[in-house]
């Protein structure tokens, strides 16, 4: 895989309403390229939300944040260009039924058709083969996916994948497109603790190699990593490891304002995919 320059991403008072009020809000901090950033927060906190807003694909309305000097809210596109999304449930779920081998394939030929360059395309037909097969390699080893360990190989499908090889494949797949910024969501749901720290190093991994990395989580890692926490707090780690307090509430009240945070989320992401 060719040297991907990471993207610096930086956000300042930084939120995003809902039809039921905010759902993110206060969000400030700075990451340099090549940064393991960890978005922490329990779930309906907004931390999809802020996820999908880091990476163009939602638009906030109050603050600003840059990824790669790029602007936003103003200039969504180009921080879509540029970023790529792993696992994001209800986003771009994997399919089930396809084998690991069909997931692949399907992926590098979607990445060769409209992704790449108009003087990629005009490239003799084993010379581009061997690139992707070269920028498939590349991404498998980076991910930690090795086909040869899988129950029927590259043959297992979808559905037969424990938890930790679905994320390594989801990745994979991201990768593939030689992304400056990757954002996963959900990162730490249903690992043991030793898959969890296997699952960080995996993006660890991602990160040393150059490429950003967004990661949704409901506990970060206890190192390495810049962390902005969703949890009602209005700041976030920046230039390295901070875990901010949160504003939590005692009894009933906290439970209806938790009730509240997820469904104003729930409802910023029906909205989103209906665009």
């Amino acid at each position: 895989m060719a040297d991907v320059r990471g993207a610096a991403v930086s956000a300042e008072d930084f939120g995003l309403d809902g039809p039921r009020g905010p759902v993110f809000e206060g969000v400030s901090f700075t990451a340099d390229a090549g940064s393991l950033i960890a978005l922490a927060g329990p779930s309906g906190s907004g931390r999809t939300c802020l996820l999908l807003a880091l990476t163009g694909r939602m638009k906030a309305h109050r603050g600003h944040a840059k990824v790669a000097g790029h602007p936003l809210p103003k200039r969504l596109a180009p921080v879509r260009r540029i970023s790529a999304l792993g696992p994001v449930p209800g986003v771009n779920d994997l399919d089930p039924a396809l084998t690991v081998t069909e997931q692949l394939r399907e992926r590098v030929l979607l990445q060769r058709r409209f992704d790449s360059p108009l003087r990629t395309l005009l490239r003799p037909r084993k010379e581009r083969a061997a690139a992707s097969r070269a920028r498939l390699e590349a991404a498998l080893e980076t991910a930690g996916l090795d086909l040869d360990t899988l129950p029927r190989g590259g043959r297992t499908a979808v559905r037969d994948l424990e938890r930790l090889d679905v994320l390594r494949l989801s990745v994979a797949l991201a990768l593939l497109g030689e992304p400056r910024l990757l954002a996963v969501d959900d990162w730490d749901q249903k690992l043991a603790r030793s898959e969890r720290e296997a699952a960080w190093g995996l993006l660890r991994t991602v990160a040393e190699r150059g490429t950003t990395v967004l990661a949704v989580c409901s506990e970060p890692p206890a190192e390495g990593a810049v962390v902005v926490r969703t949890d009602r707090t209005h700041s976030a780690g920046a230039h390295g490891d901070r875990h901010d307090d949160a504003h939590g509430h005692d009894g009933s009240q906290g439970d209806r304002d938790d009730d509240t945070e997820k469904e104003r989320a729930e409802d910023a992401l029906a909205e989103a995919s209906r665009a």
